[in-house]
C-alpha cells in the first residue's frame, strides 16, 4: 500500500490549488481515505475524509466551505480543491488510509504517504 500526494505549491493569500493523492498497490475505492496537514510546530490536523462507501465528504471547521475532497476510482486519484487559501493554511499536508471508518483523527490511520508543502504568502 503507497500512497503519494502532490500538487502544493506556494500561492498568495486568496489562491487556489488542487492536491492530488495517487495510491499504488491498492484500489482507492475500496478505503476510506483522508487528507491532513501538519503545520510547523503544530500537531497534524485533519481536515477531510471520504467514505468508501457513498463517497461522503466531511470537513474540519477550519476548511469547510473551502476545500472539496473527491475521489476518482477510474485513475485510483483523490483530490483535495482548495480555494480562498490563507496563510493559516500553510502545511504539509498528507494522504492517509487504513481506518476502520471514514474520520479524521490520524490515529485512526495506517497508511501514509509523503506530503506535500502548501505554502500560502504574499
Amino acid at each position: 500500500v503507497q500512497l503519494q500526494a502532490s500538487g502544493g505549491g506556494l500561492v498568495q493569500p486568496g489562491g487556489s490549488l488542487r492536491l492530488s493523492c495517487a495510491a499504488s498497490g491498492f484500489s482507492l475505492d475500496n478505503y476510506d481515505i483522508g487528507w491532513f496537514r501538519q503545520a510547523p510546530g503544530k500537531e497534524r490536523e485533519g481536515i477531510s475524509c471520504i467514505s468508501k462507501a457513498d463517497s461522503t465528504t466531511d470537513y474540519a471547521d477550519s476548511v469547510n466551505g473551502r476545500f472539496t475532497m473527491a475521489r476518482d476510482n477510474a485513475k485510483n486519484m483523490v483530490y483535495l480543491e482548495m480555494i480562498n487559501l490563507q496563510p493559516d493554511d500553510t502545511a504539509v499536508y498528507y494522504c492517509a488510509t487504513g481506518p476502520t471508518i471514514a474520520t479524521m483523527v490520524p490515529e485512526e490511520y495506517d497508511y501514509w504517504g509523503q506530503g506535500t508543502l502548501v505554502t500560502v504568502s504574499s
